[in-house]
């Protein structure tokens, strides 16, 4: 009988925001300021320990995988062309991403940064910046209509901070798709369809740089 009250009270602890319940919030964002797919990795086993319902983080079975990965493809790819051909441009950013710029006419730099677009962006940033986020956030504030508006307000705005590498034009783009996915994960409560949708865009995104298009597509729209 004890122990059954003392591992609930641990689960209850991790899920709470007393000692317990910062100290596993400080070891994520910690582990995410080094390497966002640790961070990730950290969350399930938070969840698993704490007995979170998996649901609440955005893991919910779709009602199909593929067509999930279809459409998630699909929606990325055509997320990062409008970014680039009207977004962008509108925001009078330079047609050349100079920061992944390396990634030109290299294979092997465009095959790792591929791992890094499903590992650390569609499955690490998602779960991490939607997923977490959302429900450590709703833990505070509630599920209101307003509490999700400003859950989505505080999501993009950590997430776009989060790209200040790569200055600021990746700094607007985050916040712009950040926006995009915080608002359909607040109204779906679902991530595989955001986990492809962001790899694929940053995958089209690397494809774009490795071809030397940047320029073409930048200039669609606005010649």
């Amino acid at each position: 009988m004890t122990d059954a009250v003392d591992s609930q009270g641990f689960r209850a602890g991790l899920r709470g925001f007393g000692p317990l319940g910062l100290l596993a919030v400080f070891l994520i964002v910690a582990a995410a300021l080094v390497i966002i797919p640790a961070a990730a990795v950290l969350i399930l086993l938070w969840v698993w320990l704490s007995k979170t319902p998996w649901r609440d983080i955005g893991y919910v079975r779709p009602s199909s995988w593929i067509g999930g990965l279809v459409v998630g493809i699909l929606f990325g790819v055509a997320l990062k062309v409008l970014m680039k051909a009207v977004v962008m441009p509108l925001l009078g950013a330079d047609p050349v991403n100079h920061v992944y710029h390396y990634l030109a006419g290299d294979a092997q730099a465009v095959g790792r940064f591929a791992v890094y677009a499903v590992l650390g962006a569609g499955f690490g940033e998602e779960t991490v910046f939607r997923g977490y986020l959302f429900e450590r956030f709703g833990k505070l504030i509630g599920h209101s209509v307003g509490a999700k508006l400003l859950i989505v307000l505080l999501t993009t705005g950590l997430f776009a901070a989060a790209h200040w590498q790569q200055g600021l034009p990746g700094i607007e783009q985050a916040a712009v798709v950040g926006f995009v996915v915080a608002t359909i994960f607040a109204i779906t409560g679902r991530l595989w369809l955001l986990m492809v949708t962001h790899a694929a865009f940053d995958l089209t995104a690397a494809a774009m740089i490795y071809f030397d298009a940047e320029s073409k597509i930048a200039h669609l729209v606005f010649h």
